[in-house]
């Protein structure tokens, strides 16, 4: 399924947001956390609040992360 326009924006929104991670994950990282958790939603019919969901994924990975090392 592809993706619109706005959630395309609204997801970029969600990478640039993470950057708060910045101090302790590389762009990379950040980019990869909202990659996966994008593709993750790939399937869904309903794509309204897909980037919420990203979000919440990507950041419960980036913490989960940080804790590791």
């Amino acid at each position: 399924m592809a993706i619109d326009q706005r959630e395309e924006e609204a997801i970029q929104a969600v990478t640039e947001r993470l950057t708060a991670y910045g101090a302790t994950r590389s762009p990379d990282e950040i980019e990869a956390a909202v990659a996966a958790a994008h593709a993750s939603f790939e399937d869904r019919p309903v794509r309204d609040f897909v980037p919420v969901l990203v979000e919440r994924k990507a950041r419960a990975a980036l913490g989960s992360l940080s804790t590791d090392h």
